[in-house]
């Protein structure tokens, strides 16, 4: 039975990166007050895991957690964002069967589930607010992904950069002023403008970076990839040693994967052939074709990183293994839940970096520019 509207909305969704601009955008279409999830501490994993399943995967108990701090702000309206073709279009209704089945009454918008469409989603916002034209929800959404497509922009430009900053810090701050400046704006052509007055701004900050980094390609699964803090920040141990990294996986990518999928997955079946003669579901057939095209480009090392159990990536390990010793390129992989230690990580990409530096300055002569 579908809950009664509540007379004042407060909206809540959960973290993903810094992508909360663009979901803010969204959430402002219901004209009602936006509950901001706190950041996301080890706090939120544990209350999470607390209401999840033991098997499932920290990208359930990651947005669970989210939720239930949304609910104890005061939301009553929740959106469910993210997603892939996994599991994860699952979640959304068993969490808000379990949120409700603990006695908090809100109303769930699942942008990510089986059975939704964009049409679907539309009249659930009209529902909620009926005052909201269509013009105006088409303009929020294009706000939206215009949004997303400006961070993903600006973070590209600092994860290739920010291990070569002479001034430490210098890129975080430079990142944190374009995303208050992001916030504020909502028109498509001052977006634009931020965005570009930011790269700009990266542009000029001094680095020393050397004509033949180390570099790194980050391949996996859709949520641990994309918000940090399930991942210990990866990207960011690695630029603090000097490595040019470099990652595919966006909101961005995702949403052309949604109008584009079957000629993506042909396209990455095709690079993939050698190894793989069937779609294996979610990113898993992608993690493959673009671990093959950044190999043959000549990346010094992959990272696979993945939650515990998410069947596409375990599925894709094994070609991994194969295509890391076909090139004699070095794969190191992370599987993460609520119990990974971030000091072992931390060891374990110390680790592998030491072993890219070593293969590098060997190949050429110790003249990487790596220390």
């Amino acid at each position: 039975m579908e809950n009664k509207l509540p007379q004042k909305i407060k909206v809540g969704f959960p973290h993903l990166g810094n992508y909360w601009v663009g979901f803010k955008e969204i959430a402002s279409m219901l004209d009602g007050e936006i509950i901001m999830p706190p950041p996301i501490t080890r706090k939120t994993i544990e209350i999470g895991a607390k209401q999840s399943p033991e098997t499932a995967c920290v990208p359930y108990k990651y947005t669970i957690g989210n939720f239930l701090e949304c609910l104890e702000k005061g939301a009553n309206v929740l959106i469910q964002a993210g997603g892939t073709s996994c599991r994860y279009a699952y979640y959304g209704e068993v969490q808000e069967a379990a949120l409700k089945k603990m006695g908090y009454d809100f109303i769930m918008i699942r942008f990510v589930a089986k059975k939704t469409s964009i049409l679907k989603i539309l009249l659930k916002f009209r529902k909620m607010n009926p005052k909201l034209s269509y013009y105006r929800m088409g303009k929020g959404f294009c706000l939206a992904y215009k949004k997303f497509e400006a961070v993903d922009k600006v973070e590209d430009f600092i994860r290739k950069n920010i291990g070569f900053e002479v001034k430490k810090g210098s890129f975080e701050r430079t990142f944190s002023q374009f995303l208050k400046e992001l916030d504020g704006v909502h028109e498509l052509n001052l977006i634009r403008q931020v965005k570009d007055k930011y790269l700009e701004e990266c542009l000029k900050i001094e680095i020393n970076k050397p004509a033949n980094p180390l570099r790194v390609g980050i391949i996996g699964e859709f949520y641990v990839t994309i918000e940090s803090f399930s991942n210990f920040f990866i990207e960011k141990e690695l630029g603090k040693r000097g490595v040019e990294v470099h990652r595919f996986v966006s909101i961005t990518h995702e949403l052309q994967n949604l109008i584009f999928s079957k000629q993506r997955t042909n396209k990455y079946l095709k690079i993939a052939k050698p190894y793989l003669k069937h779609h294996i579901g979610a990113h898993g057939t992608e993690t493959i074709g673009i671990a093959i095209e950044l190999i043959e480009k000549g990346f010094d090392g992959l990272i696979h990183i993945k939650p515990f159990g998410c069947v596409p990536e375990v599925s894709s390990m094994s070609m991994l293994h194969k295509i890391s010793k076909d090139f004699k390129t070095p794969i190191l992989y992370f599987s993460f839940d609520a119990q990974t230690s971030e000091t072992g990580v931390k060891t374990r990409i110390e680790a592998f970096y030491d072993m890219l530096k070593m293969k590098k300055n060997k190949k050429h002569g110790n003249k990487t520019g790596n220390n």
